[in-house]
């Protein structure tokens, strides 16, 4: 065990929307250091998605988010020699990290062309509370509903 834990890094809100989170988000999706990049594609699927629903882009975005974020998770507990799926509740901070790996990753796995149109499309998804990344979600928490009864197992 660590004596100190460390410390929490600064993260500068983004230059057009001025928001630590799209800034969070695109460090999450960015490729070998390329940031810049990065921001485009982010940019250009908001733009993309506020053409799609008439709705501001960022608003999407952040609904989206909060849609796909869980909170309940299980992690795995070893007691008497046989392991136990234990739900737990998610920090908030932990929420929005999974909820913009999610997003990401369930993105990429999208049929469109480019990563914008599949970036935009998927925000938009989650934002009407439908899209694979929704669907993790409520996965994760039925599988916490599922193993209800190992909750006194909690640490």
């Amino acid at each position: 065990m660590r004596k100190s834990k460390p410390k929490k890094r600064i993260i500068l809100p983004d230059p057009k929307f001025n928001d630590v989170q799209v800034t969070r988000f695109v460090n999450n999706m960015m490729f070998d250091g390329k940031k810049s990049i990065a921001y485009s594609i982010f940019y250009d699927a908001v733009e993309l998605a506020e053409k799609k629903s008439g709705e501001n882009g960022l608003e999407i975005f952040k609904r989206a988010l909060v849609n796909i974020s869980p909170a309940v998770e299980v992690k795995s507990r070893r007691v008497g020699g046989a392991n136990f799926q234990v739900p737990t509740e998610v920090r908030p901070e932990r929420k929005t990290a999974l909820g913009m790996k999610w997003l990401i990753n369930y993105s990429r796995k999208r049929g469109e062309k480019t990563m914008k149109e599949k970036l935009a499309g998927e925000m938009v998804a989650a934002a009407k509370g439908e899209g694979a990344a929704v669907k993790k979600k409520e996965d994760t928490h039925k599988m916490a509903e599922a193993n209800k009864a190992f909750s006194h197992f909690r640490f």
